[in-house]
């Protein structure tokens, strides 16, 4: 990438200078033959126009091609960099953030790196090279002219935007947080309509969202004026510069030091230089907004792993495999525990319930179990071998977790379920289907297979949806399954149905059932009981 970007720097200043030199060499022929010379004396700066003309576009081009290649890169690799993350140490890890924000960082913050490369550095590098090749030749040919240049240059391509970067730094460092929650409560009403509506709380959401929007527009109209006075200072040193310029270029020529052709070019040539300077300001600025979206692409990247991955990791014996929570406690916030000394045995073939109210630390088990979470005393254990000495993706591997909302994509039956196995064949799907009892209602569909299930698959009832996620934990293989709340929002009689077909559809599988319904016990083998005494959470077993 370094090598990349530093072939766009090189053809950036070529085709900047180029079109300095269009235009000196342009002024310089104008000037000469209108002093009527033998054409031959004017043919080498004929070429060279061409050649300035010419070359200017072929290196913008390569400029272009080189920088947005380069930065593309740098892109892909910083988004793939924020994703791996965001698996490690999801969803224990995210706790503080929002999905709506977090997707906003993934997108439009990560953008930014893509800014940051073809928008700040580029053009301060370009403009660096430029500025001091110009000066140098307007200060060989009047030193007044080039000290006036230099000084020009100075003010539009540092001193403008460290007085704009200051002034504008709180309204820029806002738009990107602004950004995030307005995405964030722009999500939080879409989804949660209905039930604003139903509560009378639209208005509500509304006046909050619209102050958010005004914030925004707010800080946007700050960061606009700034750029606007960045442009009339560049106008008005661009000006400075030529006056100064042909005020001491005439001075040169009466006094006989400097040729008459060549005050065009001591004027004329800073006009060039400006072009590409006097984009430096709006670079500062938008370098503002970009060191704010790396800021927050830094606090997802120092999120800390909720698991620690063994640099030796051991090997997984071969099953069937036991499971273990021995004297475990744990909690997703650290110093607040939400399970205490809890215990618990899945051996293989076992039908367990594990019951409890809201609140009580179900899910926290599950969590230990899959790796999301490690115990923060006692340990977890898979054939009496403590989880932390395997790798999370091996423990994954054998244990498999469907959550009470477990997530259907926007795209097909089929595709669906290939998350769990890409490589599966159309028979592996209707078999998983069938093992979840809903290959009949698949095959009554016109599309089959191919049938889309809509954004969170809400083409789908509750229970059809529960069904297509559970035959995708089957089609996994999982040798040792979860299942957190799967007759959520369902009546008795649908949620025991429900449960006795999950339970027929596991086979031969380890199950742990978590449910806050505590009438499941004829289904399964043992019930667990999550509890709550002065000294903490418990687990009973009957």
């Amino acid at each position: 990438m370094r090598l990349r970007m530093l072939a766009a720097v090189l053809a950036g200043a070529g085709a900047a200078g180029a079109a300095a030199g269009l235009m000196a060499t342009s002024a310089w022929l104008i000037s000469r033959a209108a002093l009527h010379p033998p054409v031959l004396h004017l043919m080498v700066a004929i070429v060279a126009v061409r050649a300035f003309g010419i070359g200017r576009g072929v290196l913008r081009y390569a400029e272009r091609l080189a920088g947005h290649d380069a930065a593309l890169r740098a892109l892909g690799r910083t988004r793939t960099r924020i994703f791996a993350h965001l698996a490690k140490v999801a969803p224990a890890g995210l706790a503080d953030f929002r999905r709506a924000d977090l997707a906003r960082r993934l997108c439009d913050d990560v953008d930014a790196v893509l800014d940051l490369l073809t928008r700040v550095v580029l053009p301060y590098a370009v403009a660096v090279l430029v500025g001091a090749g110009s000066v140098l030749l307007i200060g060989s040919l009047s030193v007044p002219a080039g000290v006036t240049l230099a000084l020009g240059l100075l003010l539009v391509g540092a001193g403008v935007p460290a007085l704009q970067s200051r002034a504008s730094r709180r309204a820029d460092g806002r738009l990107a947080p602004l950004r995030g929650s307005l995405a964030t409560a722009t999500a939080d009403l879409a989804h949660g309509l209905p039930d604003l509506i139903a509560y009378g709380a639209v208005d509500d959401r509304l006046r909050k969202l619209a102050a958010t929007g005004a914030s925004l527009r707010e800080a946007e109209r700050r960061s606009s004026a700034m750029a606007g006075m960045a442009a009339a200072v560049t106008a008005v040193a661009t000006g400075l510069c030529l006056l100064v310029g042909l005020a001491a270029g005439a001075v040169a020529v009466r006094g006989g030091v400097l040729q008459g052709e060549l005050l065009a070019v001591v004027v004329l040539t800073p006009l060039a230089v400006f072009e590409t300077v006097g984009a430096l300001p709006a670079s500062a600025q938008r370098f503002a907004a970009c060191r704010a979206s790396v800021r927050r692409l830094r606090e997802v990247l120092d999120a800390p792993s909720p698991v620690v991955v063994p640099a030796s990791p051991a090997g997984v014996p071969a099953g069937p495999h036991t499971l273990r929570l021995e004297n475990v406690s744990a909690g997703w916030v650290p110093g607040r525990a939400v399970l205490r000394d809890v215990s618990l045995t899945l051996a293989p073939g076992d039908r367990v319930a594990l019951v409890g109210p809201s609140g009580s630390g179900k899910s926290t088990v599950a969590a230990l179990l899959v790796r999301f979470l490690d115990p923060s005393s006692g340990r977890a254990t898979l054939d009496g071998v403590d989880l932390r000495s395997f790798t999370p993706e091996r423990v994954r591997e054998i244990v498999g977790y469907l959550p009470e909302d477990a997530y259907l994509f926007d795209t097909t039956i089929a595709a669906n379920l290939r998350i769990a196995r890409p490589s599966a064949s159309e028979q592996e799907l209707r078999a998983a289907l069938a093992s979840a009892r809903l290959l009949d209602w698949v095959d009554s569909l016109p599309q089959g297979l191919e049938t889309p299930v809509g954004e969170h698959g809400m083409s789908l009832s509750g229970g059809q949806r529960r069904r297509l996620a559970l035959a995708r934990a089957l089609l996994a293989g999982f040798e040792i399954l979860i299942l957190d709340e799967p007759t959520e929002h369902l009546d008795d009689e649908t949620a025991s149905a429900l449960t006795r077909d999950l339970l027929a559809a596991a086979g031969d599988r380890t199950v742990l059932l978590i449910t806050h319904r505590p009438g499941f016990a004829a289904s399964v083998d043992r019930v667990v009981t999550l509890g709550e005494s002065p000294a903490g959470r418990y687990a009973s077993v009957r």
